[in-house]
């Protein structure tokens, strides 16, 4: 066995643990919110969640082109393809270890991120500073501050339309069945577009922006037109009270969340698996590629890996998102998933960095501020926002101090 073939068996291991740590932490992106509001209980959460990542992994993922380097370095300037096949292990390892971290403790962080940074840091000592693109750093450290800000905004506005309109009415059944139709179209458009522009299945088929839209606009119609004929027994007895208008939202919430996550499976699996198709290319052909297509077993062992992850530690970070910053009920839990999935979409389209963790967190805490700044437990949030302030150095360093290591021992 050569030094090609160890690093790829040692990338194999290191692509399921990322993999593992993905579903450990980024599930909990999808199930919070409906976790928190009691929609679903964390074993439902934890059998939907693993399945639906599994399908959009090894399903909607088959045609992912992993971009190896996430635009931090650029690998042409870096000659020696050894360096790139041992930076890319060290990466993979670092931020595997950063994220397993993190969900011992129960927070949520960015796996790409944490990638990047791994990535930025065995860069900086393979190549020096100018194989750096630090213009897409900047852009990094400013999602920090745009995804959260901007789901939160959204989802506060989205929560308090919902009070307005129905919970604070005296008529609130009535306003309910006028109402929910509405929102259900909205959420059907906003799952239409996400899926043709933020998975690969989706991009795949490659329909011009008016095209999008007018499908989505068209499904969206159909299916506002379906609610409004079966809103009776949408809505339930007006006896229920506020229950009825809840129940309505739960049946949402719980459709939104699971679109999440067949979608977070399709695209997040090439953070984990994207670098080990790197390096199973460098071994075989001993070429540096920018771009590489994974193979589907490559995709299995990547969606094997989220759906155990979630199944043994799932339950940590989801309960912290869910249950730990502010009290969640089905209206606020939609608004949520709403206002998260809103900002992913629009800002990747308008070309801004985002990060779906921080998309979720920003959104939870925005329908918590829509009750006030009691709400909302800020010591929760100051770790959370401590830790990712911490992912990119965190990552570097330890990138740095394994490929360092690495090298002086075997090349």
């Amino acid at each position: 066995m050569d030094i090609y073939d160890l690093f790829f068996y040692m990338s194999l291991f290191a692509g399921f643990m990322m993999a593992f740590n993905l579903g450990a932490n980024d599930v909990a992106n999808s199930m919070a919110s409906a976790v928190g509001a009691k929609a679903i209980t964390i074993r439902q959460a934890v059998f939907i969640a693993g399945t639906l990542n599994f399908a959009g992994a090894v399903f909607l993922g088959s045609q992912v082109t992993a971009t190896v380097s996430k635009g931090i370095i650029n690998p042409a300037a870096i000659a020696d393809p050894k360096i790139i096949m041992v930076g890319m292990f060290s990466a993979l390892l670092a931020a595997g270890l950063w994220v397993l971290i993190s969900t011992f403790t129960a927070l949520p962080v960015s796996s790409t991120h944490s990638i990047v940074g791994a990535i930025l840091g065995f860069g900086l000592v393979a190549g020096g500073p100018d194989v750096v693109n630090w213009l897409k750093m900047v852009g990094i450290v400013m999602s920090w501050i745009i995804s959260p800000f901007f789901a939160a905004t959204i989802a506060f506005a989205i929560f308090t339309h919902i009070r307005k309109t129905i919970l604070f009415k005296k008529d609130f059944i009535h306003q309910a069945k006028k109402w929910a139709p509405i929102w259900m179209g909205l959420t059907v458009l906003l799952i239409s577009l996400s899926f043709l522009y933020k998975t690969p299945v989706g991009k795949g088929l490659k329909l011009p922006f008016m095209g999008s839209l007018a499908l989505g606009f068209g499904i969206a119609a159909l299916v506002w037109f379906a609610g409004r004929l079966a809103v009776n027994k949408l809505v339930g007895d007006p006896e229920e009270g506020a229950e009825a208008v809840e129940a309505t939202f739960r049946k949402l919430q719980v459709g939104t969340s699971c679109y999440v996550a067949l979608s977070q499976g399709a695209n997040d699996v090439a953070n984990a698996i994207g670098p080990v198709a790197a390096i199973y290319l460098i071994s075989k052909e001993h070429v540096l590629l920018a771009k590489a297509d994974v193979p589907m077993g490559l995709l299995v062992m990547g969606g094997l890996g989220i759906a155990i992850g979630i199944s043994l530690m799932g339950h940590k970070v989801m309960g912290t998102v869910g249950e730990k910053i502010t009290v969640l009920t089905n209206t606020r839990g939609f608004a949520v998933d709403f206002g998260a999935a809103s900002t992913v979409l629009t800002a990747s389209n308008m070309g801004l960095p985002v990060s779906s963790t921080h998309a979720a967190v920003g959104a939870v805490v925005g329908v918590g501020l829509a009750r006030g700044f009691s709400a909302v437990n800020f010591k929760i949030l100051g770790r959370i926002v401590l830790y990712w302030v911490l992912t990119v150095p965190i990552a570097a360093i330890t990138s740095i101090t394994i490929f360092s290591l690495l090298k002086w021992a075997l090349l």
